[in-house]
């Protein structure tokens, strides 16, 4: 709207201009006109512009009876009219001026400016005898079209350069601008992945209070979780106290009893154990920065392992070559995989196989045993109930129950399938991942 504006009051001063041109050359050409005693009209030669000697220039005048039977003897037209004679259209008169337009030689488009003058002719006898002459001034408006579209192309690259130079201003603004809030950005994905623990560097003096305030934030939620799971961990142990105070008593009493007090008191402690479990995960995945190699705690799990069920002869392959890392704390993936790999070597018949990969953004850690497997109904016992198929195989039976409970406090899962290229039951399980390296 802006450029139409000033397009239109620039169009507006060229044509007044313009108009004063002609009105001028008006003027002077009147004072250059006289008569004779018989009425004819004489020009002076004072009056010479060289525009208007150049045939069909754009530049005419003409003096032209009004009285058309005198025209082709009284007529005075400009060299560069030649013999044309213009005919002005749509006249609006303006303080004693008609002001019009006509079509000129060479197929120009006029702007006119006329005037009206009467001679007195005194060769006669007759009186107030006189001879009435248009005096009229042509221009071509193809020289204001000219100067309108230069205009215009000049201000269409200026709005053109200003755009780009807004938009490159904003863009270097948006860019600077913002750069403090993308460090911040950088920094909060930095602990995130646990490679760091606080929003580290300067930050300009809009930004420090924020920077402050998180990293104030992050300090009172690790301290705040820390004091919960020691409260949890304080509760679990004074309840096992009793617990076996109340195990020993019983068992010193042998009879129907007491077995039945030994049976609560399993129950007891296998639910104590999952929800103290369940409690330290929940503290850990609150707390940020939390990062734990892999293939290590893999490999720690097979030997000790092995040491343990070295009678039954079960051999454990860990294949977890990549550096992968689990965004999470050490001693919830040693319980999570720890479990799924005791089950397997409790069940296992020979030979357990571990495996760590990249599942897209997740971490998949797979457990296989070449055992005898289980059905759908009994996958669901283990793994959702947390009920125990076999008496016989020592544990508590939460083993699997607890594991999911903890993948899932990380966004993760645990899937169970006898889809085991060894034969026997495979564990997945998926959880976060985070980016390789520590620092």
């Amino acid at each position: 709207m802006g450029g139409v504006a000033l397009s239109s009051i620039f169009r507006a001063s060229v044509e007044e201009n313009f108009d004063s041109t002609l009105e001028t050359d008006l003027d002077g050409l009147i004072a250059a006109t006289d008569a004779d005693q018989n009425g004819n009209v004489n020009l002076e030669t004072g009056f010479v512009m060289s525009r208007y000697e150049r045939v069909y220039s754009g530049w005419y005048w003409q003096i032209v009876p009004v009285d058309p039977s005198l025209r082709a003897e009284h007529e005075r037209l400009s060299r560069s009219l030649f013999d044309k004679i213009i005919e002005p259209t749509d006249a609006v008169k303006k303080g004693g001026l008609l002001w019009g337009y006509a079509g000129g030689p060479d197929s120009q488009s006029l702007r006119t400016v006329e005037r009206r003058i009467e001679f007195p002719v005194t060769a006669t006898a007759k009186p107030d005898d006189s001879r009435t002459y248009q005096v009229l001034v042509a221009g071509d408006m193809a020289e204001v079209q000219k100067r309108v579209r230069q205009f215009d192309s000049a201000l269409l690259w200026s709005f053109v350069v200003l755009g780009l130079g807004l938009i490159a201003a904003i863009f270097v603004q948006v860019r600077i601008g913002l750069l403090p809030l993308r460090r911040v950005s950088e920094a909060l994905a930095r602990i995130r992945d646990g490679k760091a623990r606080r929003l580290e560097g300067e930050f300009p003096a809009e930004i420090a209070p924020l920077a402050a305030e998180l990293n104030s934030l992050i300090a009172h939620s690790a301290e705040v979780v820390g004091r919960a799971r020691t409260h949890v961990s304080n509760l679990a142990h004074f309840l096992k106290t009793p617990l076996t105070v109340i195990s020993s008593e019983a068992s010193a009493q042998p009879g129907p009893l007491a077995d039945a007090v030994m049976r609560q008191v399993g129950t007891m402690r296998r639910q104590v154990d999952h929800y103290l479990a369940r409690a330290r995960a929940a503290g850990a995945v609150d707390v940020l920065g939390n990062r734990t190699v892999v293939p290590s705690v893999l490999n720690d799990l097979a030997r000790v392992l092995s040491r343990i069920h070295s009678e039954h002869g079960i051999t454990i392959d860990v294949d977890a070559g990549e550096p992968l890392v689990f965004r999470g704390e050490r001693q919830d993936l040693e319980e999570m995989a720890g479990n799924l790999m005791d089950n397997a070597c409790k069940w296992a018949s020979s030979r357990v196989r571990v495996q760590a990969r990249h599942a897209g953004a997740l971490l998949e850690i797979s457990v296989e045993d070449d055992g005898v497997g289980l059905s759908p109904e009994e996958r669901t016992l283990v793994g959702e109930r947390g009920e125990r198929l076999d008496e016989t195989v020592p544990g508590s039976g939460l083993g699997l129950a607890i594991v999911r409970d903890i993948a899932k406090l990380y966004g993760g899962s645990l899937e169970l399938s006898e889809s085991a290229p060894l034969g026997g039951l495979r564990a997945v399980l998926h959880l976060p991942l985070a980016v390789s390296g520590l620092r």
